[in-house]
């Protein structure tokens, strides 16, 4: 079985935690699921599996960056 390089993954957690509230260290995502993902970019694998997986995004939750609410 193949290995995941570990500045991979560190770049797939920082896209992971942008886009969504998780990193791809949770336990949800383990090796093997990882691994059919290692051939894109960090970035696109985030999108893609939270695309697989219907992840909510962040922005549901946090607003995006430079956004200022309304009082």
């Amino acid at each position: 079985m193949n290995t995941i390089d570990a500045d991979w993954l560190e770049e797939l957690n920082d896209a992971m935690r942008s886009l969504f509230p998780l990193k791809a260290q949770d336990p949800e995502l383990d090796q093997r699921l990882l691994i059919s993902y290692y051939d894109l970019e960090p970035r696109e694998a985030a999108v893609a599996i939270g695309n697989d997986y219907d992840l909510d995004r962040s922005e549901a939750i946090w607003p995006p960056v430079g956004l200022v609410w309304n009082s």
